[in-house]
């Protein structure tokens, strides 16, 4: 959620009687802060989405309970909306959703958002393309990560290579898009492909799926790095979040020089 509208809120919480008068102005005092202290273990970037485009993601693992409670209280204190916590599992999930009603957990994806808020329409057009069915554990964080930061996306499944016939007939609907986020293991030879044929940004992101000469991802990794298609832009193995992050990013950027039909402003 942006600063001004932030603010909006916050003065109609005060109309509502929701908030004091000292609430409202230690809430906007808040705001003007830079980093919220929480305890002697995090300094959370209150302002990340205005700075950069993209909103702070928590990363659970690492974290004990009382230091995810605790980040978790100080956001929602903070009146922070769309809180997204990455890799973090279902019991973890459990706990802190206690007091949470509207929070939601995605469970393929280990992904959850607490105080949620989806914009009614996405901005611009993401395209998230899977190899296969398996890779759709990372497609799931960048969709969910992509759609809370406010761009729309469409997804593509099970589109890989070993049936080329597959991508061919949605080939058409993701060059219409602004931006291609490909999602691929084994010899993930997909984003060559995509960045061949389309004149968008393609971003691989190598996942961990396959048999042992993956090793990981670290196959499909190698694979993305040496596309022999110019301009496939790669982001570490399984990283959801890096790649949504990106993509986002750019599709704001392009949808920014767009009118509301879509053409160039001039």
């Amino acid at each position: 959620m942006k600063k001004g509208q932030e603010i909006l809120e916050l003065l109609q919480r005060l109309t509502d009687g929701e908030l004091s008068m000292e609430q409202c102005a230690e809430n906007l005092e808040a705001m003007r802060q830079r980093y919220l202290h929480v305890g002697d273990y995090a300094r959370l970037d209150l302002e990340r989405d205005t700075r950069t485009g993209f909103p702070e993601i928590i990363y659970a693992p690492g974290k004990t309970m009382e230091e995810l409670r605790g980040i978790l209280a100080a956001m929602i204190e903070h009146n922070r909306r769309n809180i997204l916590f990455s890799r973090l599992t279902k019991e973890q999930f459990t706990e802190l959703a206690a007091e949470q009603s509207e929070a939601r957990y995605h469970e393929r994806s280990s992904l959850a958002v607490f105080a949620p808020r989806v914009p009614e329409v996405g901005i611009g057009s993401i395209a998230l393309v899977t190899a296969g069915t398996s890779d759709l554990a990372v497609a799931e964080e960048i969709e969910v990560a992509c759609t809370f930061a406010g761009s729309a996306v469409q997804r593509f499944a099970d589109v890989g290579v070993a049936g080329i016939e597959r991508l061919l007939a949605v080939l058409p609907a993701i060059a219409r898009t602004q931006v291609c986020i490909c999602v691929a293991g084994m010899e993930a030879a997909l984003p060559s492909v995509l960045a061949g044929l389309l004149n968008i940004p393609v971003i691989g992101v190598p996942t961990s799926t396959g048999y042992g000469v993956n090793a990981g991802g670290i196959n499909a990794l190698l694979s993305m790095l040496g596309s022999c298609a110019p301009g496939v832009l790669v982001v570490n193995i399984d990283n959801g979040i890096g790649a949504a992050a990106a993509a986002h990013r750019i599709n704001r950027l392009i949808s920014s020089g767009k009118d509301d039909d879509g053409h160039d402003k001039i």
